[in-house]
């Protein structure tokens, strides 16, 4: 049994097995704000069904089903209650396709309309006035090239999950899974009802971030089905758009709350209520409690707000608001980059930490004007031209600098073509070695601090030892003069090539989190001792959020004015749930850091919000 599993009910767990221990059991929506335990209270329920209905549900081949958002998170959740049949613990996508693989003649059929809608919008963009010819000519390339494929799908035996959408290869990418399975539990009652008989009980986790139309779907068989769903999430806590958010119930289902935090302080707690009350008005209670001498005693922890003006000076001025709070707090890791320091300064987007990381140049390369498969892999090294380094080339470096001979021969042996079995046939090892050493070497002088190479020598140099292979893509970029082959994202690429090596070292600290930056959407699910929120729409540039507007000191537009009035989601509560989410990522320590062109208005807005004690509020002036 794990601790969590073993933890103390609350109300809500309660609540829950109610519900499951009701003849047929009842579906229920549960919103657990942030620090609840919402994720325990989800495995409590999954251990309580282990305990009282594995037996039943062995004997009539049935599983529990457990959806949640990411493979980490199947992990946890898997350690937790145990790897056994019983339980089917996926991601969404891996759940979708595993309800629907089955029924490929159904799968075919949706390819080829969904192969069909595009040619429609296609056909529609190109009859629309003021077309130009040059976009002419290449929508009709794009409708032969949908049509060549339509027809290729005739030809395909059975389609598969992969990733990104080849439909002529059989390939169905994560967005097709999303629009696939829902569309055929819609269309086909046997589908409904194979999935309740196979999964009596469903379980959503972060439900608020889980698409509407797979929402709907279950909405739909829990409704004609003896299925029983269990939605774990919080509407306050959406922060991203394609979420259903909040969830209505259907008639008998039961609404739990999980109001309890046990992850903020008491100061942090009020902020994380006030601003919560103008959301869905849940007031959390509780507040990170600590044991002295067998008493339980709450946690108080800190609160600072400095409102400074946005001029050239803010990021030495970020230096100095954590030295004033390592000061007043009187702990010195405020000051910490390190990891173990457990601060996070939290910013809106990956441009903001680029800045201050040291790598805006490669950002600002593969972002702006950039096609999504370059600009959505930055944050994760995911980007086709930012592979090499992420997986093999820093690995091989750091790999080097400590003699870890293990890692440096395992890269070299799965990516390197000087020691594939055909280029060694008949050749003695050793030289091959010895080369490929005398290229790590110089790989390293390349890469040292204070270096004053490019990316684009890196990669000549890579290509010149064949030390590692690299993307056919590059091939074009590493010519003596290179020429513009049509590629999506060449000139990005291009850019990319110019930037200094440093910045890929300042890049790679910041995806392993070796860096205290970390973005507003990036934090949510984690929590730190010390956690630092900056607030800057100027440098963000982010129309979808604005503070200024949320906190007062920035007009609404006529669009923000018509959305509010007709009841529709708008900027305000967009970046409250983001505001919200971010302030209670705090175990200890919260500061808040107002970056804007009129303090003195920025002030009395926030005094007039109420959202912070006035004596939590700061200026420059307190610097020093």
């Amino acid at each position: 049994m794990t601790s969590r599993i073993g933890s103390p009910d609350t109300q809500a767990d309660i609540d829950v097995r109610d519900c499951l221990a009701r003849v047929p059991p009842r579906s229920f929506v549960m919103v657990a704000g942030a620090g609840s335990g919402k994720t325990t209270s989800l495995i409590k329920a999954l251990a309580h069904l282990g305990e009282t209905r594995r037996k039943a549900l062995r004997r009539a081949g049935q599983q529990i089903a457990c959806i949640t958002y990411t493979e980490v998170a199947v992990g946890e959740i898997s350690a937790d209650v145990g790897m056994t049949p019983l339980f089917h613990i996926s991601t969404i996508h891996s759940f979708l396709w595993s309800v629907v693989r089955a029924f490929q003649s159904d799968i075919a059929a949706w390819v080829v309309s969904r192969i069909e809608e595009k040619i429609a919008e296609k056909r529609v963009h190109y009859d629309r006035p003021g077309t130009r010819a040059a976009t002419k000519a290449k929508l009709d390339q794009e409708i032969a090239s949908l049509e060549a494929e339509r027809e290729a799908v005739g030809r395909v035996e059975k389609f598969i999950y992969g990733t990104g959408s080849r439909y002529s290869e059989g390939i169905l990418g994560h967005d097709d899974i999303l629009k696939l399975t829902p569309a055929c539990i819609e269309r086909h009652p046997l589908l409904r009802e194979i999935v309740a008989r196979r999964f009596p009980y469903i379980f959503v986790d972060e439900s608020q971030d889980t698409q509407p139309v797979v929402i709907e779907a279950l909405r739909q068989i829990a409704g004609e089905q003896p299925l029983c769903v269990g939605f774990f999430g919080d509407p306050m806590q959406k922060i991203y758009g394609h979420g259903a958010g909040a969830i209505e119930p259907l008639p008998g289902w039961a609404e739990i709350t999980k109001p309890e935090n046990f992850r903020c302080p008491a100061s942090v707690l009020s902020v994380v209520n006030a601003v919560r009350a103008a959301g869905d008005g849940l007031v959390q209670t509780r507040g990170r409690t600590v044991t002295v001498d067998g008493q339980e005693q709450p946690v108080v922890g800190t609160v600072n707000v400095f409102i400074l003006p946005s001029d050239d000076h803010r990021t030495a001025r970020l230096g100095a608001v954590r030295a004033r709070l390592a000061a007043q707090t009187g702990d010195a890791l405020w000051a910490s980059d390190m990891r173990d320091g457990d601060v996070r300064l939290l910013v809106l987007v990956h441009r903001m930490a680029a800045r201050r990381v040291g790598f805006a140049a490669l950002y600002s390369a593969l972002n702006d004007r950039a096609p999504q498969s370059l600009s959505e892999g930055i944050a994760d090294g995911s980007a086709w031209p930012l592979r090499p380094f992420v997986r093999q080339l820093l690995p091989l470096i750091v790999a080097s600098r400590v003699n870890d001979q293990f890692t440096i021969i395992s890269i070299l042996r799965a990516d390197s073509p000087c020691l594939e079995a055909e280029r060694l046939r008949g050749q003695a090892v050793a030289p091959v070695l010895a080369a490929l050493q005398y290229a790590i070497e110089q790989l390293a002088i390349l890469l040292a601090d204070g270096s004053v190479a490019t990316v684009r020598d890196v990669l000549r140099h890579v290509r010149g030892t064949e030390l590692v292979a690299l993307d056919d893509r590059f091939a074009a970029h590493l010519m003596d003069d290179p020429v513009d082959d049509g590629s999506a994202g060449f000139g990005n690429v291009a850019a990319f090539l110019e930037c200094n090596v440093g910045e890929l070292w300042a890049h790679r600290r910041y995806i392993l989190e070796e860096s205290p930056f970390a973005t507003h959407h990036g934090v949510k699910g984690a929590q730190f001792e010390r956690v630092l929120v900056v607030l800057d729409d100027e440098e963000a540039s982010y129309n979808q959020y604005s503070y200024g507007k949320y906190l007062g000191y920035t007009p609404l537009s006529d669009t923000d004015e018509v959305n509010i009035a007709e009841g529709k989601e708008s900027v305000l509560d967009r970046t409250r749930r983001l505001f919200y989410v971010c302030c209670s990522r705090a175990v200890k320590d919260l500061a808040v850091v107002l970056f804007t062109t009129d303090v003195a208005a920025a002030r009395a807005a926030v005094v007039e919000a109420r959202l912070f004690p006035d004596a939590s509020l700061h200026g420059v002036e307190q610097l020093g």
